[in-house]
């Protein structure tokens, strides 16, 4: 409990908010949900390739959490130098790149993820899906791999937002669809560029090392506290949640 209670005092000490009960969870999908950032990652690299951009190995992981419009006008800009790729051109281009990513093998649900919902769900938190993803692939399979842990209009999406992570328009439109406050939310990530995104929203961040992102990446972006996986967080989740509703 030292580690949970730790982050949740400097956590109080930032924002200056005062103690609250945990009643919501803003949850991301790749690399959370589903170990599909690999995947993601190799069709980047295949319309990088096709479009001779150069990219660099682990660039796509650290960029998780961008709608995939932003990644391409910033993958141009540094290739190209040109400044303005149309809405229409970033969906063609995004669509080519959904395009490998389906062909590649089935992208399956992280493992011990399932662990992580129970254990919100058991305690009456608030699920709501936060995801920069437009990847209609796994937004379909939600119900059938997670079922009625996200209702409909408690999912925020690529298709949402003008800004994406790490911009904090997502989890903060998350927060309003749920009718919650940032001090009685947590956000639950595994990429800097969301860490940075929740952080900025004044939500509460956890972020779990489940790709090559280190640790130390993911505090740095502004992670209150970092699990090593899934199922660690499984096992400390019910201990945040106590200390949350205890702590004076």
């Amino acid at each position: 409990m030292e580690k949970e209670l730790n982050a949740y005092k400097k956590y109080l000490e930032r924002t200056g908010f005062a103690p609250a009960p945990v009643t919501t969870a803003l949850i991301d999908m790749d690399g959370v949900l589903y170990n599909s950032m690999p995947n993601h990652s190799e069709a980047w690299k295949r319309l990088s390739k096709d479009m001779g951009w150069e990219y660099k190995e682990n660039e796509f992981f650290l960029n998780e959490g961008m709608t995939g419009a932003a990644i391409i006008r910033q993958i141009v800009l540094r290739n190209t130098g040109v400044e303005h790729v149309s809405d229409e051109e970033a969906k063609r281009l995004y669509d080519i790149k959904a395009k490998y990513f389906n062909e590649l093998p089935k992208v399956e649900p992280m493992k011990d993820t399932d662990k992580v919902l129970d254990v919100l769900r058991r305690n009456n938190v608030t699920r709501v899906l936060v995801t920069g993803s437009g990847q209609n692939s796994l937004l379909q399979r939600l119900d059938n791999d997670y079922p009625g842990m996200f209702l409909p209009n408690l999912r925020v999406t690529a298709y949402d937002v003008k800004k994406g992570k790490p911009d904090p328009e997502p989890y903060l439109m998350g927060l309003e669809k749920a009718g919650a406050e940032a001090a009685s939310t947590i956000v639950i990530e595994n990429a800097p560029l969301g860490a940075q995104a929740g952080h900025a929203a004044n939500c509460f961040t956890v972020a779990v090392t489940t790709g090559p992102v280190p640790e130390e990446a993911l505090y740095d972006h502004g992670a209150d506290i970092v699990y090593p996986t899934m199922a660690a967080f499984a096992e400390a989740l019910p201990t945040l949640i106590a200390l949350r509703n205890e702590y004076k």
